[in-house]
């Protein structure tokens, strides 16, 4: 029984770890451009998100911290491209 009393709490967990990526991102899962048709994690990536320096860096900045038109990509990634 008393795994049944851990699981609302892991239900929780889940749900808040799924918002804290992008929660706050105004081009997140829900408003990513229409040329984000690759979903992964719950988030619409471009196809060519394994290679993020040759694909994203128009919209996402050189260095890959966000531009005008899109958010960093390190808001959700950390720094798995450095």
């Amino acid at each position: 029984m008393r795994s049944r009393s851990r699981s609302p709490w892991l239900a929780l967990a889940l749900v808040l770890a799924c918002a804290a990526c992008g929660g706050n991102d105004p081009t997140g899962a829900s408003n990513a451009p229409a040329s984000h048709t690759v979903s992964q994690g719950g988030v619409r990536h471009a196809p060519g998100l394994n290679t993020p320096q040759q694909s994203c860096t128009s919209c996402h900045g050189a260095d890959l911290r966000g531009g005008a038109d899109a958010p960093s990509c390190y808001s959700c990634h950390g720094k798995k491209w450095s």
